[in-house]
């Protein structure tokens, strides 16, 4: 009986081992993906004057417009690209392939560039910058009927 006893209490043990070594790396796997995703960069709202010196100082960022491509036709920031907020979703934009690339976002008034902004650090954009609306904008623009 000792034996029997003895045997099944190594089973036992055996299985227990077995059994939560597989979950304990899945825990801790799915502890790091979740922190990972969990780490975006901050909101950073910047003042059009910010904005404007960073695009005379830096070739090397976007200026993404999040109106529609209506109110973008109207008049945009020189060089900027249009990408409109209803169009971000749950999946990177492929107008924006570079999680770490500089992005200055504006729209109208500031609403939707802060709520692009927000969606684009959700995404895992890391260098995201609002700096509002165009008509807060005291610098030229382009008009596509120039």
């Amino acid at each position: 009986m000792n034996r029997i006893t003895l045997a099944i209490a190594i089973l036992a043990i055996s299985m227990i081992f077995i059994a939560w070594k597989p979950i304990t790396k899945y825990t801790l796997a799915s502890a790091q993906h979740e922190t990972q995703a969990s780490v975006t960069a901050p909101y950073r709202k910047i003042t059009p004057q910010e904005a404007k010196t960073l695009m005379d100082s830096r070739k090397d960022l976007i200026v993404l417009d999040v109106r529609t491509p209506a109110e973008f036709a109207e008049g945009h920031i020189e060089h900027a690209i249009n990408l409109a907020n209803e169009t971000i979703g749950s999946t990177r934009p492929s107008l924006l392939p570079d999680l770490d690339a500089t992005i200055l976002v504006y729209c109208r008034s500031g609403a939707r560039s802060a709520q692009a902004s927000r969606k684009l650090l959700a995404l895992g954009y890391t260098q995201v910058y609002d700096f509002g609306g165009i008509l807060n904008w005291p610098y030229d623009i382009v008009r596509l009927s120039d």
